[in-house]
């Protein structure tokens, strides 16, 4: 994993952990126990899922850069997916309060997705790596007549 890559996934989690932290704390006061537990365990689930997302998306983008954009959307599109199924899933579950839950998702998942976002404004990420040593670039470029291709 690239560095730049840590500290967008880093730039994510932090925030999304200390506002899961906060928001457990509301909700215990607010809806007890098993709102505390709804709201915890939904915050884990959208960081889990936002995360294994990112983690994905940067191996297929260091196996096969061309298909980043194809690869991005149909993770991200997946997640959605996977993340209903489970929101229906989990809908009447006895264990924990559907309602807490489901605000624990979305407070987890919005607060990832601005993580994530700044993490990518902030980072500063090369789009050209260049492996040619500046010797063979002179010689090329020496070789090519003003005129054109002979």
């Amino acid at each position: 994993m690239q560095s730049n890559d840590a500290r967008i996934i880093r730039g994510a989690a932090l925030p999304t952990a200390t506002v899961g932290v906060l928001a457990t704390v509301v909700a215990a006061f607010v809806a007890g126990g098993r709102g505390a537990g709804g709201v915890a365990f939904g915050v884990f689930v959208a960081a889990a899922f936002f995360g294994i997302g990112l983690l994905s998306l940067n191996h297929v983008g260091q196996r096969w850069p061309d298909l980043f954009f194809g690869a991005a959307f149909l993770i991200y599109t997946t997640q959605m997916g996977l993340l209903l199924v489970l929101l229906l899933l989990l809908r009447d579950a006895d264990f924990l309060d559907g309602q807490a839950f489901a605000i624990g998702v979305l407070v987890g998942a919005a607060v990832w997705l601005a993580g994530q976002v700044r993490g990518h404004l902030r980072v500063k990420t090369l789009y050209v790596e260049v492996d040619r040593k500046p010797e063979a670039a002179d010689a090329e470029r020496s070789a090519v007549t003003p005129g054109g291709p002979a």
